[in-house]
C-alpha cells in the first residue's frame, strides 16, 4: 500500500502521538508493506502556519523534513504534473493544498490517508 498523509497525520507523527489519535493509521505506517509518503505541500503548509503562529510544530521547521525521513516517510516533490492535474470528482474542499495532495495521489497511484471530512469520501482516500 502507498500512502500520502494528510498534513494532520504529519503533525501527530512530529508530536509523536499518532498512535494514540489515529491508531489504523499508525498501524498501517508500521506495517513494512505500506510505502508512507509526505508532500512538500504539506511541509509548505505547516511552515506557514507556524510562521503565522497558528500551529506548534514541536520543533523547528528546518528538522521537520530530516525526522520524517529518518523515520522511513518519503518526501514528494512537487512537479508540473501535480500542479496541473485536477483530482476527479472535484473535491468538496476549497483548500489548495488537499487540490494539491489529492493530484498527487492521482498521478503517483497513491491513496490519502486523511481525517478531514471533507476529504474521506473522496476515491482517492483511504477507506478504514
Amino acid at each position: 500500500m502507498r500512502l500520502l498523509l494528510d498534513t494532520h497525520i504529519v503533525l501527530a507523527i512530529l508530536r509523536k502521538d499518532v498512535g494514540q489519535r489515529f491508531p489504523e493509521i499508525a498501524a498501517l505506517l508500521g506495517d513494512s508493506k505500506t510505502e508512507g509518503f509526505v508532500s512538500v505541500a504539506s511541509l509548505w503548509e505547516t511552515a506557514i502556519k507556524a510562521r503565522l503562529g497558528k500551529l506548534d510544530t514541536g520543533m523547528p521547521l528546518e528538522d521537520i523534513a530530516r525526522s520524517l525521513e529518518e523515520i522511513g516517510l518519503i518526501l514528494l516533490r512537487i512537479e508540473i504534473q501535480h500542479v496541473i492535474t485536477a483530482a476527479d470528482p472535484e473535491p468538496d474542499t476549497r483548500d489548495p493544498f488537499d487540490r494539491l495532495l489529492l493530484a498527487q495521489c492521482k498521478v503517483e497511484g497513491l491513496q490519502l490517508a486523511t481525517v478531514d471530512r471533507l476529504l474521506v469520501d473522496h476515491p482517492l482516500a483511504l477507506r478504514l
